[in-house]
């Protein structure tokens, strides 16, 4: 998919300011970012929207991302947050997890740990069984007012341990963003989760789960390094 430089900055800095704010960016706002006139920003926005990178939500004249700008968004990423709040929150969960001296409670406060850094919702196969922690944090997000999409996610979560022993996803970071969902494709949420070898099987699993709106340079670097942690003291 060939886009101008512009419009690359254009989508990238929507997909971030929507996640910070959960609002449809309007060409106004990025008008003022890139010091160009707000018929220009509009002109690439139609770009955009034609390449199916964006959306106009009915509602609003801002837009959002769809899943494919999210994609496209995460398939380019400079590189590694390296922020120092990223450095922090990898440090919590190193002093978290060595505190723990069995591999169970382990992977379970390493799950915890990423909840409360991500505000998504927590998972991890252990021993064969699906641990799960943040329901309740995943669900109070703007995006989750809607019912429908409440229970689209709830079935979800009912097949994800079965899908992930039966599909085994091989990279060290897999992320499934909306639609690539092999369930509950309607739910509009991201699905972000390491491979890591522990105590319980070679094809073990952590990760989170969240709406398709967030911050995903920080959110996959906090996963990956979870995974790469676990498998390394465990």
């Amino acid at each position: 998919m060939e886009i101008t430089e512009r419009q690359r900055q254009i989508l990238c800095q929507i997909v971030e300011e929507y996640a910070e704010t959960a609002s449809p960016v309007g060409s106004v706002t990025m008008a003022k970012l890139f010091g160009v006139s707000p018929a220009t920003v509009r002109a690439e926005m139609a770009r955009l929207e034609a390449l199916g990178l964006i959306a106009q939500p009915h509602t609003s004249a801002g837009r959002v991302p769809t899943d494919a700008g999210y994609r496209f968004y995460v398939n380019h990423l400079d590189g590694v947050e390296k922020d120092s709040s990223l450095e922090r929150g990898t440090h919590a969960i190193e002093v978290r997890v060595s505190s723990q001296s069995q591999a169970d409670a382990a992977i379970r406060r390493a799950v915890d740990s990423l909840v409360e850094l991500t505000g998504n919702l927590g998972l991890a196969t252990i021993g064969g069984q699906l641990y799960l922690s943040g329901i309740s944090q995943l669900f109070t997000q703007p995006e989750f007012v809607d019912t429908r999409r409440v229970q689209s996610v709830a079935k979800l979560l009912d097949n994800l341990e079965p899908w992930l022993r039966e599909a085994a996803p091989g990279e060290p970071l897999n992320i499934f963003i909306g639609q690539e969902n092999p369930i509950g494709r309607n739910s509009e949420v991201s699905l972000i989760i390491s491979k890591f070898r522990s105590p319980f099987s070679d094809k073990s699993y952590i990760g989170v789960l969240g709406p398709t709106r967030q911050n995903y340079s920080r959110v996959m670097s906090l996963v990956k390094y979870t995974g790469s942690m676990l498998e390394e003291i465990l």
